[in-house]
C-alpha cells in the first residue's frame, strides 16, 4: 500500500488514493503543465492513522506510525526541504458537483519537517469540521466512504496570485476566460480578503481590466507561517500582459484537457506562471443562446412555464418524451413542422442541465396542412370531441390500469407498468391532431368578424364563459371552502367525516391535477399532496363563490348596428359558441390526457420503495434520480448482485450531487426569453395580459404548499402559474408573473376573474417582496410603487 509517492504517479483515475486534489494535480503534471513538484500522502496513510476515528480533536493529537513519518520525512528531503504549501485532498472534492471549497484546510510557507507533519495532520483532521460535515451532509455524501489524502508542494513566493475561471460564472459565457489577481500568495483573493484585479479576456483577444484595491497582501514570513500586510509591498501593479496571455492559453488547455471548464488557481513569479489546482467550475450557468427570434421566443414562453423545476433522469425518460409535450410535438409534426417540442433540454452529467431554444422546421408535409386542416374542421367537432369513441376506450383503459394493486405485484410485473401507463397516452395525440383544426378554425373566424366589425377589444372577452373541466375544478374548491368555514374542518382534528368525504370525493374526480408541472412525473399530484388542496381551500375561505365576469362582452357585441338581423346575430352567436367550444377543448384535453400521470408515478415510487428495502436506496423518492431503462435492467430486485447495487447507489449519489449543485442555477437566461421591458418608475414590468389596474400588498407565492398563506386583495406574485393555480385568482386583487405570456392559463383565467395580470417579467418574484403595496396595470404591463 504506497502511503507516499511523487505528484507524477498520480492521474484522474486515482481519486480513490489521491483525492481530487491530488489527482487532477497529477493529472496536469503527467501532461507537462507547469505544475510545483510536489507529493502525496495518500488515503492509505490516513487510513493507517485513522483506525475508525472521526474527529478533529483526535487527529490533532495523534502520531504517525515510524514509518509513515519516515516516508513523509524521506518525500519532503527528495523535494529539497524548505517551504512548501500542504493542502488537504479529499476523495469528494475537485469534482464535478462537488468542489468542497474551502471545506479542507491548507497550510502556506510550513518549513521542517515536524512542522510539516503538524499540517498532515491538521489536513486529516479538516475532514471532520462542522463546516465539512455539514457540507457532506446537504449533498448526501456517506462521511464513511470519504477519505483525505494531502498534497506537499514546494512552495512558490508568489508575487502575484489568483483564480482563473475558463468560462465566465457569471453568463456562462465559454468564450471568455476570467482572472481575479492581486499581490503576494493567491490566498488573499481566494479567501475573499481583498478585492481583486478583474481580467475579462474575450475570445478575439480583447481584454477588459477592472483594478482592484489590494486591501490586505499575504506573503511568505521568515521561519515559517504568512503575515498579512495592510498595503501592497515591493512588486508589478499588474499582471504582465506576457503573462495574461500565458496564463489563459493554459486555462484554455487545461480545460480541453478535463473535458469542462475549469476553477484554476496559479501564481506568477521570476517571469513564470503556476498552476496550484485545477478542478471542475461549479454551478456555471449554461452559454448563452444568443437573440432568440420571436418563435423560439414564445416557445421558450410556454416551455418555462411547464417547467417550473429542473427535471429529473425519470422524467427525461418517461413522461416528458411521451407526455404532454411528446404529445404536442407529435401534433406539430402532423402539420408538416418538426423540433418544435423535441431535443429541447440538454443533460451534462445524466443532469438536465440547460434548456436549448427550440427550432421549428416546416417539412414537405407542410404544402398539404392548409387541406387537411379544413378538412379536419369539417369533420371533427370541439363541442363533440368527449362523444369519440376513442375518448371514451381511453378512459376505461386508465381506470382500470389505475385499479391495479401496485403492492401485490412482482416485480417483472411492476417493471411493466411505467410503459403500459405511458402506451395509454401516445394514441390520444390523434385526438388532437382531428380535432385542434375545428378549434383554431372557429378562433379565427371569430377574430375576423371582430375585426371586420371594428370590435377586436371584445375578442379576449367574448371566449370567457366556456364551461371546464378547470371551472367545475374551481367552483368546487369554492363549494369545499365554504363548507369547511361553515363546519371548521380546517382547524379540526380530526377532520368532520362530513367534510373528509366532500374532500375524498373531490380528489378521487381532480387528484390527478398536476401541482407544479404538467410535463413533468416527479412533482405530486393534487392527490399525493392533498395539503395543496386544503391550501387553496384555506385561500378560498370567505371568497365568494361567484366572482367571474358576466357574458358582457357578447351583449356588447350584439348591440353593434350591423348585427340587427336576427340571422347574423344567431350566426355570430354561433361562432362565438364553438370559439368557447374550442376554448373547452383544449382545456378539457390538457385535463384528461394527464390521467395515466399518478398511475406512472405511482409504480415508480413503488420501485423507489422496493429499492430502498434492498439498502440500493436512501429514500423511494430518490428513484427519480434513475432513468427507466436503468430500471428495467434490473432483473429482481430482491437478488440484485452488491455490484450492481453499488453502481447504482453511487449513479443517484453522483446526480444528487449534481442536482445540488445547480440548484441556484437556472435553465436558461430569463431575460433572453422575456425582453428587458421599458420600466420608467416602474418596479417591473412584463407582457399586459388585461383586466385593468388594482393595488394591494404583494404575497410572494413560490410553490403549491405555499397556497394557504394568500389573503384575500393579496398581488400574487409567483414564478409560473398553471391551472391548479387558478383558483388563487377568485382571492387576489392582481396576478404578476415570471414566466408565461397572454395566451397562458394564468392570463385567460385571470381575465376571465377580471383582475389584472401582468405576465412574463422574468424578475418578479426576485424584486417585488411580501407585503410591499403596489399597482398593478395590466393594459400596460407596469407593477408601480403604491403608497
Amino acid at each position: 500500500m504506497k502511503l507516499v509517492a511523487p505528484l507524477n504517479a498520480f492521474g484522474r483515475g486515482d481519486l480513490a488514493l489521491a483525492g481530487g486534489k491530488g489527482a487532477n494535480l497529477g493529472e496536469l503534471v503527467q501532461n507537462v503543465f507547469p505544475v510545483p513538484d510536489g507529493f502525496v500522502v495518500t488515503t492509505h496513510a490516513y487510513e493507517l492513522v485513522a483506525q475508525g476515528h472521526d474527529t478533529r480533536a483526535y487527529f490533532e493529537q495523534v502520531q504517525p506510525s515510524g514509518e509513515l513519518r519516515q516516508a513523509i520525512a524521506g518525500a519532503y528531503a527528495e523535494l529539497g526541504g524548505g517551504a512548501v504549501a500542504v493542502r488537504s485532498s479529499a476523495t469528494a472534492e475537485d469534482l464535478p458537483g462537488a468542489a468542497f471549497a474551502g471545506q479542507q484546510d491548507t497550510y502556506l510557507n510550513v518549513v521542517g519537517e515536524q512542522d510539516l507533519l503538524d499540517a498532515v495532520r491538521r489536513c486529516w483532521g479538516s475532514l471532520w469540521t462542522d463546516r465539512a460535515i455539514a457540507y457532506r451532509a446537504k449533498l448526501g455524501i456517506d462521511a464513511a466512504e470519504v477519505r483525505i489524502a494531502v498534497v506537499v508542494q514546494r512552495m512558490v513566493e508568489a508575487e502575484l496570485a489568483g483564480v482563473m475561471f475558463t468560462a465566465d460564472p457569471i453568463s456562462g459565457d465559454r468564450g471568455r476566460i476570467v482572472i481575479d489577481a492581486s499581490s503576494g500568495l493567491g490566498e488573499a483573493v481566494v479567501s475573499g480578503l481583498v478585492t481583486p484585479d478583474h481580467y475579462v479576456i474575450h475570445p478575439s483577444g480583447r481584454t477588459d481590466f477592472t483594478p482592484g484595491r489590494r486591501e490586505v497582501v499575504i506573503r511568505g514570513a521568515a521561519g515559517g507561517g504568512v503575515v498579512h500586510q495592510s498595503a501592497a509591498g515591493p512588486g508589478p501593479e499588474r499582471l504582465p500582459e506576457r503573462a495574461l496571455v500565458e496564463l489563459a492559453r493554459l486555462g484554455r488547455e487545461v480545460a480541453a484537457h478535463f473535458g469542462r471548464p475549469q476553477d484554476i488557481e496559479w501564481a506568477y513569479a521570476g517571469g513564470r506562471v503556476h498552476l496550484l489546482q485545477a478542478r471542475p467550475m461549479t454551478a456555471l450557468p449554461p452559454p448563452p443562446v444568443g437573440r432568440l427570434n420571436p418563435i423560439q421566443r414564445r416557445l421558450c414562453t410556454i416551455l418555462l412555464e411547464y417547467l417550473p423545476e429542473r427535471p429529473y433522469p425519470i422524467d427525461m425518460s418517461t413522461w416528458l418524451p411521451d407526455g404532454p409535450a411528446g404529445l404536442m410535438a407529435k401534433v406539430m409534426d402532423s402539420f408538416g413542422v418538426v423540433g418544435a417540442f423535441e431535443g429541447f433540454l440538454r443533460e451534462e452529467d445524466g443532469v438536465v442541465y440547460q434548456l436549448i431554444p427550440p427550432t421549428p422546421r416546416p417539412t414537405v408535409r407542410m404544402l398539404g396542412m392548409p387541406f387537411r386542416f379544413v378538412a379536419k374542421a369539417r369533420r371533427y367537432d370541439p363541442a363533440r370531441w368527449t362523444e369519440d369513441r376513442r375518448f371514451r376506450d381511453y378512459l376505461g383503459a386508465v381506470k382500470e390500469l389505475a385499479a391495479r394493486d401496485l403492492t401485490a405485484m412482482p416485480w417483472a410485473t411492476l417493471l411493466r407498468m411505467p410503459r403500459q401507463a405511458l402506451a395509454l397516452v401516445r394514441p390520444v395525440a390523434d385526438l388532437r391532431i382531428d380535432y385542434l383544426p375545428g378549434t383554431g378554425l372557429a378562433l379565427l373566424r371569430l377574430l375576423v368578424a371582430v375585426r371586420l366589425l371594428g370590435r377586436r377589444e371584445l375578442f379576449a372577452d367574448l371566449l370567457y364563459g366556456a364551461r371546464t373541466r378547470t371551472t367545475d375544478a374551481n367552483a368546487e374548491l369554492a363549494r369545499l371552502a365554504g363548507l369547511a368555514e361553515r363546519t371548521g374542518a380546517l382547524d379540526a382534528d380530526p377532520m368532520p367525516a362530513a367534510f373528509a368525504a366532500e374532500l375524498a370525493a373531490f380528489l378521487d374526480e381532480y387528484g390527478h391535477r398536476e401541482t407544479s408541472s404538467p410535463i413533468l412525473v416527479t412533482p405530486p399530484t393534487w392527490a399525493d399532496a392533498p395539503e395543496t388542496v386544503l391550501g387553496l381551500i384555506r385561500a378560498l375561505a370567505g371568497v365568494p363563490s361567484e366572482h367571474q365576469k358576466d357574458d358582457g362582452a357578447l351583449d356588447r357585441l350584439l348591440r353593434h348596428p350591423f348585427l340587427r338581423s336576427k340571422r347574423r346575430r344567431a350566426r355570430v352567436v354561433r361562432w362565438v359558441a364553438a370559439a368557447r367550444a374550442g376554448v373547452a377543448f383544449r382545456e378539457d384535453s390538457h385535463f384528461s390526457f394527464t390521467m395515466p400521470q399518478p398511475v406512472l408515478r405511482r409504480s415508480l415510487l413503488e420501485m423507489g420503495r422496493r429499492l430502498r428495502d434492498a439498502g440500493v436506496l436512501d429514500r423511494p423518492e430518490d428513484v427519480f434520480h434513475l432513468r427507466l431503462e436503468e430500471l428495467e435492467a434490473i432483473p429482481d430486485v430482491a437478488e440484485l448482485p452488491c455490484a450492481d447495487s453499488g453502481r447504482l447507489r453511487e449513479t443517484v449519489r453522483a446526480r444528487a450531487v449534481k442536482r445540488e449543485e445547480l440548484s441556484g442555477v437556472r435553465l436558461i437566461d430569463p431575460a433572453a426569453v422575456f425582453p428587458v421591458h421599458e420600466t420608467g418608475d416602474a418596479l417591473v414590468a412584463g407582457a399586459p395580459a388585461g383586466g385593468g389596474t388594482a393595488t394591494g400588498p404583494v404575497k410572494v407565492i413560490r410553490e403549491p404548499k405555499e397556497f394557504g398563506r394568500l389573503e384575500a386583495g393579496d398581488v400574487l406574485v409567483c414564478p409560473y402559474t398553471n391551472p391548479s393555480w387558478t383558483p388563487l385568482f377568485q382571492r387576489a386583487a392582481a396576478v404578476v408573473v415570471d414566466t408565461g405570456g397572454a395566451a397562458s392559463h394564468a392570463a385567460i383565467v385571470a381575465r376571465e376573474y377580471g383582475i389584472p395580470a401582468v405576465m412574463g417579467t422574468g424578475q418578479a418574484t426576485a424584486v417585488l417582496r411580501d407585503g410591499q403595496v403596489v399597482t398593478v396595470n395590466g393594459d400596460t404591463g407596469l407593477v408601480t410603487g403604491a403608497p
